[in-house]
């Protein structure tokens, strides 16, 4: 409503400016066509009354040759745009603002001719003949002058909203790398965490003192885990398979660290399983849940990965809140949410009450 509204105030602007700019013109170029006729020498000899019905009568006309030539130029930009047959649209739009003048004229002729003797009394009547000519002349350049300033503005219009999509394009593609470089950041902190690294390595010790063949396995996962962060990081985005091969690698690296403390449910629709996300959205969203929340045998920290009905992932964590909460900024699900924002229109719905905390990823279709 309030773009309708400023639409109209700039089109009654410029036509209030355009018209103005015609009656100027109308007198300059009339008067350059003959400075020395007798009707310029006794110009202002006549009454004053005559003058001023003169000079409304010239700006009704001008006016009327602005509004004539602004609407042919609105009309033929959506039936005729420029950018698509540019010669074919200049050939139109001048053969229609000529015609449109003379006709124009022709009717404003007539009701001349219906008033002829005031018309006499306002313009005189020597040389009516050559006059009617020079206002025809001077009105047909006036529309094309018009006509011109119209495309000009046009013109310069399209350039400027050209320029300024290729700069929103770089910046989106700007955005794009930095948040892809975010990702592998985070997924470089992952592997070279001395923490995430020594756990693991500490467990698989024990493993293998234990077990050795659970410690095999151990091994096998952790391997397959980092294997999958050095080969995907730099990646938009990869199918929901690839992406659950490597969380069955990573939650056997989480189980066997924090034992029965955690539990995992998934349970997902085999028709989405080539469908893309993110990489590493899910080990993201499992590590934001472990970060904010206790997981102990006593009561275990429930971790659900679900098929939605729309084409979605929906991972939802229960709330165990830790006693002293860490400062964390969000970079997880920041990352996940500006991945999302440069990839596709759909986002990811956040959703938390007291019992469960929920995140909706849109799966996307490659």
């Amino acid at each position: 409503m309030e773009k309708t509204r400023s639409q109209l105030i700039t089109r009654k602007s410029k036509l209030i400016i355009l018209a103005c700019l015609s009656f100027v013109m109308f007198y300059v170029f009339t008067y350059m066509l003959n400075p020395y006729d007798v009707w310029w020498v006794q110009y202002f000899a006549r009454p004053v009354t005559d003058i001023f019905t003169e000079w409304a009568l010239s700006l009704i006309s001008c006016t009327l040759i602005a509004v004539s030539s602004i609407s042919i130029h609105e009309q033929l930009n959506q039936k005729l745009p420029w950018i698509e047959t540019p010669l074919r649209r200049l050939v139109v739009e001048t053969s229609i603002n000529v015609g449109s003048v003379v006709l124009l004229i022709f009717s404003q002729l007539i009701v001349m001719y219906l008033l002829e003797e005031e018309c006499t009394q306002i313009f005189g009547d020597n040389k009516e003949n050559l006059w009617y000519w020079q206002w025809l002349t001077v009105s047909i350049f006036i529309a094309l002058t018009i006509s011109a300033i119209n495309t000009g503005d046009y013109l310069i219009l399209n350039w400027k909203n050209a320029a300024l999509e290729a700069t929103e394009h770089k910046l989106k593609s700007a955005q794009h790398k930095q948040a892809a470089t975010e990702a592998e950041l985070e997924a470089l902190k992952l592997q070279l965490d001395p923490h995430f690294v020594f756990n693991n390595l500490s467990v698989l010790s024990e493993l293998i003192l234990e077990d050795q063949q659970l410690g095999y396995q151990y091994s096998e996962n952790f391997s397959k885990v980092y294997r999958y962060l050095l080969l995907n990081s730099r990646k938009d985005l990869i199918t929901l398979a690839d992406e659950m091969k490597f969380l069955r690698a990573y939650i056997f690296l989480l189980k066997h660290r924090a034992g029965s403390g955690i539990t995992f449910e998934i349970n997902i629709d085999p028709a989405q399983l080539n469908l893309h996300l993110p990489p590493m959205t899910l080990q993201l969203l499992i590590e934001n849940a472990m970060k904010h929340n206790k997981f102990l045998k006593s009561n275990p920290l429930q971790i659900i990965v679900t098929s939605g009905p729309n084409d979605d992932l929906i991972v939802s964590n229960s709330i165990i809140p830790l006693q002293k909460k860490k400062n964390s900024p969000g970079l997880g699900l920041q990352n996940i949410i500006q991945r999302y924002l440069l990839l596709t229109d759909r986002r990811p719905q956040i959703t938390t009450t007291d019992a469960m905390f929920t995140v909706e990823i849109p799966l996307i279709k490659s």
